[in-house]
């Protein structure tokens, strides 16, 4: 009898503590099991993980000590204690409003697509024919922006309302004809955070920026103007003479609205902006103490390629079919580096996408509903307290009242009785108080408002104030800002209004998409790793989901407690000193990480410094972070092998040494290699003046083995969607924190209206300026980062590096009989990913790579990252969360592939008449009775046995990437250009 195969017996003589250990979260992360890495290590020739580590990484920078962690915790216990953490936040009803509502997320929303792994895995659509769903939804955010807005082009989201303005601050200043003008005019209306967040933005790029009275602008020298509409205080302006002056000035006038008020108040495109932008969160998004939410983002057709962002826009496929993929995709800003005209190289897809099913699933009528009531309830208290004697700020209001307070009505007593009855005020602004509603509000908030402003016995009844509206209505909204104009008139948004019939379309859409519960995605320095149910589910819970970003802080203790502990693991993870959660993308941790450096160099009359060297294998999107700044990118040379060409770099940093800002390093580099010389690129950096800042793309080759202050770097962003397991959603969210070394502690992100200190110090931020419009940048996903770090404990993290390495070794030795590895390391081995080079294959058969990861959709996989950091080549990084029998599953699959393309090479197929060339195969070429190709139906849909045991079917056929860049469509088609495509 095999004891092995008998459990029983093998559990028999364990001990308790061994018995508890058997719901380990670690062997629940980790895809390959015990006999499978001693399987892979002796095929890869190493005798143990430790040794593979030893052949892997310098031994200079080997991390002498193990973390600091502590150890691993069950599912279950960490749950529950991460719920007793979350306790201690307070719920109170929130009347906060500066751009953050409490909303209703419709079920079938929440657990249909927030809930739902076939939505949150999935990863950037850059294979767009595994991407429909997601890019559907996406298409249907953008036309809701459009039609919402009243301008022409909408953006695929951006990450908040904040970054959004800056970003519009950017493109005024590129498209705006009054070329000599520095200044940028920013109307006291705003939001505070977002002033913030400009300011920040304004200083780095070297703009002037004019804050007044928007009535003043047209008499500035100006480049552009943001103007919010309606205000922060809910003020409702017509701004068309405002917008008119500024434009004949040649200024470029951006608008910050909401969407929900923009079904009853003329649109800012009617009103004559150049853009509109603002938060979609309250379309069903929870506030979540300030993220993630989607920005949305509109402009001019004009200015279409000088948008921010991605653009979803419609092409057609091989088959004439309709097709949808990421429009002008030479945008993206790690390929164009530092020639890119924003860091930003994600979207809230996941966000957005809520937003765009909650706008499908009520449709015009429906938000008309919602406006008009949440507007009603406003009229109400409006109406009530000012019989009462109390004083509004303003006479106009969608959903914001503003109340002047006196002797008689005192702010300080009337925060103290809404904090008794759990509620929050806007408290910010000098001798008023604001009060912000929303969908949830309810006839008892409105009564409780009124005790609270102004005490018992008013004898106010909501039932006779709302009938006297009915009889004398409001005029809040002043009549030459009514809308009038048709929005959501797209049969999308007038169909999918009973949950049975939007259950189905959200399921129709989600099986269009290819994601992580269907296949490993091998995208290499994109780490598609596993992201547990056990570290989603907190995600949700109303004590992390339910608190605005400016509530009171001793509301969220919970949430303070939860973010310190994390911060410490990850400064410990790093080994640095100091941390910012603030960055809610890589590329604002990128950002802020250049910032702080940038603001140490002036510390020390040093603010020359503006030079930053950046070799070849950084991360793509470094550059772009680069001129965000205002730095001079000089590109430092690699060498055949592919490392850091150091005579190169001292070369260079010497030519520029008065002027050295810092060197941006990837490590391992981008080209998969832990590179022997990273002490001496950072010393060598140092030693003519400069910060190191390492990019934290390939942390998942460092975690718990190595750390980036251990090898000499000075700051690093974290990618929390990456290593730290917070899914991708089909584009975002994402996290960036920085870590810093102590000198860089005091320059880390501020905030204007929460005091902020650097974790792991006692530094108080003052005035540093902000990168995100919350304090804590998105921080509702931390929990995902706080319970994986949680049950792995010290030794699951550095478990997880290692077979990370292990998976991408094992990978890169059974393919490289078939393919050149394009770059190896010392001992001949890669790091994390590996790059297969398959330059000598196109020369010699015409297959491109273009063809193999088409192909590879046909075999269920999503292609490896393809023809970035080198063109021509596919970046597979399998992570450490994929079983071998998956890793085998993907190597046969490329095997198979090299056979077909051996046949092209021989002449046995056809250049295009071939199963790569028209690749990817759906299911309506199988069915075609024309077949009539040199191959047959069954090579073409199932090439090997596994696939026909779970087909993924793509929904069409490859697309016309050139065809849709030329007749760009960016808004959902009616069914007449539908006919037009397939004709």
């Amino acid at each position: 009898m095999n004891v092995a195969s008998n459990p029983n017996i093998t559990l028999s003589s364990a001990s308790l503590s061994q018995l508890e250990n058997q719901d380990e979260f670690i062997r629940r992360h980790i895809g390959p099991g015990k006999q499978e890495i001693a399987d892979m290590l002796s095929e890869v020739g190493a005798t143990s993980l430790d040794d593979l580590m030893q052949q892997i990484v310098p031994s200079d920078i080997h991390s002498p000590e193990p973390l600091k962690v502590g150890e691993a915790q069950r599912e279950v216990d960490a749950l529950q204690a991460l719920k007793q953490v979350a306790a201690k936040n307070v719920i109170n009803r929130s009347f906060i409003g500066m751009g953050y509502s409490n909303t209703l997320t419709p079920n079938v929303i929440l657990r249909n697509v927030l809930e739902n792994p076939g939505w949150y895995t999935a990863y950037t659509p850059y294979q767009p024919e595994i991407a429909q769903g997601r890019l559907q939804a996406i298409l249907n955010f953008q036309q809701a922006t459009i039609d919402l807005t009243g301008l022409p082009l909408a953006s695929a989201s951006l990450l908040d309302e904040a970054t959004a303005a800056a970003e519009a601050m950017a493109l005024a200043k590129r498209v705006s004809k009054n070329k000599k003008a520095n200044a940028f005019f920013v109307a006291n209306t705003v939001h505070p955070q977002t002033l913030d967040v400009l300011k920040t933005r304004a200083d780095m790029f070297g703009f002037e920026l004019i804050v007044g009275d928007e009535a003043d602008a047209a008499n500035e020298d100006i480049f552009g103007a943001l103007l919010q509409y309606p205000s922060s205080t809910g003020e409702i302006v017509d701004i068309r003479d405002t917008i008119s002056a500024i434009q004949a000035n040649k200024g470029v006038v951006a608008v910050a609205t909401d969407l929900l008020a923009l079904t009853m108040i003329t649109p800012p495109g009617e009103l004559g902006a150049d853009v509109a932008l603002g938060s979609a969160q309250r379309f069903g998004v929870p506030m979540g103490y300030g993220g993630p939410h989607a920005a949305f983002f509109a402009t001019r057709d004009a200015y279409k390629r000088s948008l921010p962002g991605r653009i979803i826009g419609v092409s057609k496929d091989t088959r004439g079919k309709p097709a949808l993929r990421m429009a002008l995709q030479t945008r993206e800003q790690h390929i164009r580096r530092e020639k890119a005209n924003s860091n930003i190289c994600t979207a809230q897809v996941l966000l957005a996408n809520m937003a765009s099913f909650y706008a499908v699933y009520h449709g015009p009528q429906g938000l008309a509903a919602i406006a008009h009531r949440t507007h009603r309830f406003t009229d109400i208290l409006a109406t009530g307290l000012s019989s009462k004697g109390v004083k509004l700020k303003h006479s106009t209001w969608f959903d914001t009242l503003t109340i002047e307070c006196d002797d008689t009505f005192q702010k300080d007593a009337i925060v103290e009785a809404a904090l008794a009855k759990g509620m929050n005020l806007r408290t910010d602004l000098e001798n008023t108080l604001g009060v912000s509603l929303d969908e949830t509000t309810s006839r008892a908030d409105v009564a409780d408002l009124f005790d609270v402003i102004l005490g018992q016995g008013h004898g106010l009844e909501i039932a006779a104030i709302d009938a006297q509206l009915i009889e004398s209505p409001s005029e809040s909204i002043p009549a030459e800002l009514t809308r009038t104009s048709e929005y959501l008139t797209h049969e999308v948004f007038n169909r999918y209004h009973s949950e049975t019939e939007m259950l189905r379309y959200i399921k129709s859409l989600e099986n269009k998409d290819l994601a992580l519960n269907h296949s490993m995605i091998s995208l290499g320095s994109c780490t598609m790793k596993l992201n547990a149910v056990a570290e989603m589910i907190p995600v949700t819970w109303p004590e992390f989901g339910q608190l605005h970003p400016f509530a009171p802080l001793n509301q969220a203790v919970g949430y303070k407690e939860m973010i310190d502990e994390l911060s410490e693991w990850l400064i410990d993870i790093t080994g640095y000193d100091a941390l910012s959660m603030q960055p809610n993308s890589g590329a604002q941790g990128e950002y802020s990480g250049l910032l702080a450096i940038q603001r140490y160099h002036q510390s020390r009359g040093e603010g020359h410094r503006n030079v930053c060297l950046i070799p070849q294998s950084a991360h793509g999107t470094n550059p772009a972070s680069a001129q965000m700044v205002s730095l001079k990118v000089v590109v430092v040379n690699c060498d055949a092998k592919g490392n850091v060409d150091l005579e190169d770099l001292r070369q260079k940093a010497e030519e520029v040494k008065d002027n050295l800002s810092c060197a941006m390093i990837t490590y391992p580099s981008t080209h998969g290699v832990y590179e022997e010389t990273v002490k001496e690129i950072c010393d060598i950096v140092h030693e003519f003046g400069g910060q190191v800042y390492m990019d934290g793309a390939n942390m998942n080759a460092q975690v718990g083995v190595t750390s980036p202050g251990l090898i000499g770097s000075d700051v690093s962003h974290l990618n929390l969607h990456k290593t730290f397991c917070i899914p991708h959603g089909g584009g975002g969210p994402g996290m960036g924190p920085i870590g810093v070394k102590s000198h860089l502690g005091p320059f880390l992100p501020s905030h204007t209206l929460v005091s902020l200190k650097a974790a792991g110090t006692h530094d108080d931020l003052g005035n540093n300026g902000a990168v995100s419009a919350a304090p804590w940048g998105s921080a509702s996903i931390l929990p995902i980062s706080y319970m994986y770090i949680k049950m792995m404990g010290s030794e699951g993290l550095r478990k997880a590096t290692e077979v990370a390495m292990l998976n991408a070794n094992y990978v890169a030795k059974k393919l490289e009989g078939h393919y050149p590895i394009l770059y190896k390391g010392m001992n001949g081995r890669i790091a994390h990913e590996c790059i297969i080079d398959l330059r000598p294959l196109k020369e010699a058969s015409g297959v491109s790579e273009m063809d193999v990861a088409k192909r590879l959709n046909d075999y269920g996989f999503h292609a490896p990252t393809m023809s970035f950091p080198v063109a021509g080549t596919l970046m597979i990084e399998p992570t450490e969360s994929e079983a071998k029998v998956e890793l085998d599953r993907f190597i046969e699959a490329m095997i198979c592939i090299r056979q077909e393309i051996e046949k092209v090479q021989t002449g046995e197929w056809d250049a295009t008449d071939n199963p790569l060339h028209n690749a990817p195969h759906t299911l309506a070429d199988i069915v075609d009775s024309k077949w009539d190709r040199a191959y047959s139906r069954e090579l073409a849909a199932y090439p090997v046995a596994a696939v026909a045991r779970d087909k993924f079917w793509p929904t069409v056929n490859r697309i016309d990437d050139v065809f849709g860049d030329r007749n760009l469509i960016c808004s959902c088609p009616d069914l007449d250009s539908y006919r037009d495509f397939v004709e």
